[in-house]
């Protein structure tokens, strides 16, 4: 086990992840940034542990306030007050503040419900919105509902932001 994956709790997984990510940003010479809420920054962590990750990886936002998102990002507050910080809506507007605030072509957004509080019937705990944008305007997003205690939420949170940067680079490359 390498060093680096220690830092993720043993959890190679996800380093291997950051690793692909890497990979393929460094193959097109692309930067990605993040912006995170729930998983207070954990998806950046898991980037910068790759060595040479200067080269691929411009800047992340750790949003975790609602006034933050707004400041930092552009967030809309009129999207915040008709459908709140976890919601598509506001990962969108999350993932292309991001890029607006930053050199890089493509982003990743993270925000939802950690718990173990928080969750309402209609939103509940688990509950993860994530967008991913290039500076192209393609924009993805997809709401998931992860179940298991806090640390499991946000730990499967960075994973699916990863995996989502790795298939939005797989479009990109197929429609250019």
């Amino acid at each position: 086990m390498t060093r680096e994956s220690q830092i993720f709790d043993d959890d190679q997984a996800i380093f291997d992840l950051a690793v692909r990510v890497g990979e393929a940003l460094a193959q097109r010479g692309w930067m990605l940034v993040t912006a995170e809420s729930c998983t207070g920054g954990w998806v950046g962590q898991a980037v910068t542990a790759v060595a040479g990750s200067s080269g691929w990886y411009e800047r992340g936002f750790i949003t975790y306030s609602n006034r933050s998102k707004c400041e930092m990002l552009g967030v809309q507050q009129a999207t915040l007050d008709q459908f709140g910080a976890a919601s598509p809506q506001t990962a969108q507007e999350m993932a292309i503040g991001a890029l607006n605030q930053s050199h890089a072509e493509i982003s990743a957004s993270i925000t939802g419900i950690a718990g173990p509080d928080g969750g309402t019937a209609t939103k509940p705990v688990g509950m993860v919105c994530f967008a991913w944008a290039i500076k192209d305007g393609l924009v993805r997003q997809q709401t998931y509902r992860f179940k298991g205690d806090r640390k499991t939420i946000r730990r499967l949170a960075v994973e699916t932001a990863l995996r989502g940067i790795l298939d939005l680079l797989d479009n990109a490359i197929s429609v250019a």
